[in-house]
C-alpha cells in the first residue's frame, strides 16, 4: 500500500486546515516534520522544513493501523488555514521519499480495501458529501451506517444454510437420508426473496430522493407561471412580461421543499403559435411536463372544471390576486395560496418516498434482481422434483455472488473508478 497525503479541507483562507497522511510511512513522515509523536493520540507540535525552519504550530493527531478511517496508519496535521502554511506543508511532504499526493477518493478507497467500509457505505458517503436537503442527508446516513450490508449478510446467511442442506443431500446421495430438506430450503428461499424484492421495489423512491423531484408549472400564456416561480425562488429567475410568449425555454429553479429536493420548471405558455422559436419552446414545455413527477396547471377560472386534473396533476386558478373566486387559486404577486400549494406538493411527493429502503441505486436494484432470479430458478428445480440438486446448489451460489456484488466483494472493479471520481482529492 502506498503512503498518500492531501489537503482534506477546502482550499482557501480558513481558521483551520487539515492535511491527512495515510499509509505505512505516515507516522515516519510526520515525525520528520514534528519530532516524536504519541503512539495513538494528539499533541501540539511545531512543524519544520528540511532546514529546521518552523512552518507552523499544529495539532497533530495519530491513528494506529486498524483504528483509523482508512484502516491504515494515519496522521492528521491540523494547521492554521492560510494558503502559505498549507502550501509550505504540502511542499515539505512532496520532498519525502515514499509519499505521493492522493488521487480523488483514494483515502476512501483505502478504507474499502482494508475492510473499513463496504461499497454501499462508500456510495452512502458520496451521497452524504453531495446532500443538499434533509431527506438526502438522512438517506445517506442510513447507507453509511451499513444497513444494506447488514441486510445482505442476513440474506446470505439464509442462502448459505439452504446451500449446506442441499450439499449434505448431494454428499450422501448413495445413502438413505431420513430427512427431506426441501421444505426447509423452500422456506429459506421464500424468506430471502420476499425481503429482497421489498428492498428492490424501494429503489425507485430512494433514487428520487437522491436525484430530486421535478414539478412543472404549465398553463396558457399570462397565467402567472413566471411570477410564481420568482416568488418561490426568492429572486428574478424568469422574465415577467404581459407579452404572450415571453418564456420560450424551460427555466429551472432547485429548492428544498419540506426536506425534499425539488426542481421547479417554468415552461412556455401553451398555445398555438406561428412563431418558430416559440413553437420549439412550447414543444419542450410539453415534453418536460410529461416527464415531470408533478404538473401544476395554472388556469383561468372558466376552464378550472374542465377535467384537467389527474393523479400527477394539481390545478390552481392563476393570478388569484386579480379576481376573487371560491375555488383554489394562487398568486405569485401576493403569495395567496402559496403555503397551501407547497403543503400539497410536499405531501404528494412525500408519499412517493415511503417505500424507500437502504438500497438506493440502480446498481443495487440490478444485483437484487439477479439474486432473486437465481433464487427462483433454484426453487423451480426443487419443485420439479428432478433431483438435480447440484444445479439447484449452483443457482444458490450465483445468488450469493449477486449479494456479494451488492456490497462490493466481487464484480465491482468496473464501477469503482466512476464512484471515486466523484470524491474530492482529500477524501
Amino acid at each position: 500500500m502506498d503512503t498518500i497525503y492531501a489537503l482534506a479541507t477546502a482550499r482557501g483562507r480558513a481558521g483551520v486546515a487539515v492535511v491527512r497522511i495515510s499509509g505505512p510511512s505516515a507516522r515516519r513522515a510526520a515525525e520528520r516534520m514534528a519530532g516524536a509523536l504519541p503512539e495513538h493520540g494528539r499533541g501540539l507540535r511545531t512543524l519544520r522544513d528540511g532546514d529546521g525552519e518552523a512552518l507552523d504550530e499544529a495539532l497533530v493527531l495519530t491513528f494506529a493501523e486498524g483504528r483509523s478511517f482508512t484502516g491504515a496508519e494515519v496522521v492528521e496535521l491540523h494547521l492554521h488555514g492560510s494558503r502559505a502554511v498549507i502550501n509550505a506543508v504540502l511542499a515539505r511532504l512532496s520532498e519525502m521519499p515514499g509519499l505521493r499526493l492522493a488521487e480523488a477518493g483514494e483515502f476512501t478507497r483505502q478504507a474499502l480495501e482494508n475492510g473499513r467500509l463496504d461499497l454501499s457505505q462508500v456510495e452512502g458517503l458520496a451521497d452524504l458529501i453531495d446532500a443538499e436537503t434533509e431527506a438526502q442527508r438522512r438517506q445517506a446516513m442510513r447507507s453509511m451506517a451499513g444497513g444494506l450490508g447488514e441486510k445482505a449478510d442476513l440474506w446470505k446467511r439464509d442462502l448459505l444454510r439452504a446451500m449446506a442442506l442441499l450439499e449434505a443431500v448431494i454428499d450422501f446421495a448413495e445413502e438413505d437420508v431420513p430427512v427431506d430438506v426441501t421444505p426447509e430450503v423452500i422456506e429459506l428461499l421464500d424468506r430471502c426473496e420476499t425481503a429482497m424484492r421489498r428492498e428492490m421495489e424501494g429503489v425507485g423512491a430512494a433514487e428520487r430522493i437522491r436525484e430530486g423531484f421535478e414539478v412543472a408549472i404549465i398553463g396558457a400564456p399570462n397565467m402567472g407561471k413566471s411570477t410564481l416561480l420568482n416568488y418561490l425562488a426568492g429572486r428574478d429567475a424568469a422574465i415577467i412580461s404581459d407579452v404572450p410568449g415571453t418564456t420560450r425555454d424551460v427555466i429551472e429553479v432547485r429548492m428544498e421543499l419540506r426536506g425534499l429536493p425539488v426542481t421547479l420548471l417554468d415552461t412556455a405558455g401553451l398555445r398555438d403559435s406561428d412563431d418558430e422559436v416559440e413553437a420549439i419552446g412550447i414543444a419542450r414545455a410539453r415534453s418536460r411536463a410529461a416527464s415531470a413527477d408533478l404538473r401544476l396547471h395554472l388556469v383561468a377560472p372558466e376552464v378550472y372544471d374542465d377535467g384537467i386534473s389527474g393523479p400527477d396533476d394539481i390545478v390552481r386558478i392563476g393570478r388569484a390576486d386579480l379576481e376573487a373566486d371560491p375555488r383554489p387559486g394562487i398568486s405569485g404577486k401576493t403569495g395567496t395560496g402559496v403555503a397551501e400549494l407547497l403543503d400539497e406538493i410536499a405531501g404528494r411527493l412525500s408519499e412517493r418516498t415511503l417505500g424507500a429502503g437502504v438500497a438506493i441505486r440502480e446498481r443495487h436494484r440490478l444485483a437484487l434482481r439477479d439474486g432473486i432470479l437465481h433464487i427462483n430458478r433454484c426453487r423451480n428445480i426443487l419443485l420439479e422434483g428432478t433431483m438435480s440438486l447440484d444445479l439447484a446448489a449452483e443457482e444458490l451460489r450465483l445468488a450469493v455472488r449477486a449479494l456479494d456484488s451488492l456490497v462490493g466483494r466481487v464484480d465491482v472493479e468496473d464501477i469503482l473508478g466512476e464512484i471515486f471520481s466523484s470524491f474530492c482529492i482529500g477524501k
